[in-house]
């Protein structure tokens, strides 16, 4: 998952794009969208690196409308992934 350079994650590359993003903007409406794409691409990164096999469950069944026990998957997918989540969050 690391990228030359030292990048252990695969993260830095984004983090860094996103704070030279915050450089160029001043806080409001117009840095909010000009770095939205960044800050959507950081967020889902890290959650694929502390939460990997949750994170791809909600990509692979979550996708399309699918049946109705395509969607309570999805349903326990997104579950078990906020779980996850929630298990790395400090106090």
């Amino acid at each position: 998952m690391g990228e030359a350079g030292g990048d252990s994650t695969g993260c830095e590359r984004l983090q860094k794009a996103l704070c030279e993003c915050h450089q160029r903007f001043g806080p409001g409406a117009t840095r909010d969208a000009a770095c939205r794409h960044l800050n959507r691409a950081l967020a889902e990164c890290l959650v694929s690196v502390l939460c990997p096999a949750e994170s791809e469950a909600v990509r692979t069944l979550c996708a399309s409308g699918g049946t109705r026990l395509k969607r309570s998957q999805c349903q326990e997918a997104q579950l078990s992934l906020s779980v996850c989540i929630s298990s790395h969050q400090q106090d």
